[in-house]
């Protein structure tokens, strides 16, 4: 494990990224409510969340969506029933597993999930239409190494 930096210059940048990070968070979740509540009104955006994920990954179990999120299986349950009911995923068994169900997304959902796509990648790209290629780039690896550094440690 890396020694702790302790520079005022290094504690200060971390600073600004912690309140430029929460800022961002903020206004990511306001957007990604009015997005997921287009959808349905009771959706939030983690269940918004978890069909984004259905339509990146593909079926999943419950259990695995849990662990993608980093919530546990009853708050997904929850989700994934609401979701269910309003039809946009449905429970099927598990061809690897009988005696367990994998959640996937409908055609409706699927539908639902690409027309929010786009205006998502709309929303995005009005806020970054003066930013060029590169600086996009840039701001793509940053995010990345970020996500990295947050992911599971080993």
């Amino acid at each position: 494990m890396p020694a702790p930096r302790v520079s005022g210059e290094f504690d200060d940048a971390l600073g600004d990224v912690e309140q430029q990070l929460g800022v961002f968070w903020r206004r990511s979740r306001a957007a990604s409510l009015g997005l997921s509540r287009d959808l349905h009104p009771d959706l939030d955006p983690a269940a918004y969340g978890l069909l984004t994920i259905l339509d990146r990954e593909g079926p999943q179990r419950v259990t695995d969506l849990a662990a993608t999120v980093g919530v546990g299986k009853p708050t997904v349950s929850r989700q994934i029933a609401l979701l269910e009911e309003i039809g946009l995923v449905a429970k099927d068994a598990d061809p690897r597993d009988g005696r367990a169900q994998q959640v996937t997304l409908t055609p409706t959902g699927r539908s639902h999930i690409e027309e929010l796509k786009g205006r998502r990648h709309e929303f995005f790209a009005d806020r970054l239409a003066s930013w060029d290629p590169d600086e996009l780039a840039e701001l793509a690896r940053y995010l990345r190494r970020l996500n990295e550094a947050f992911g599971p440690r080993r």
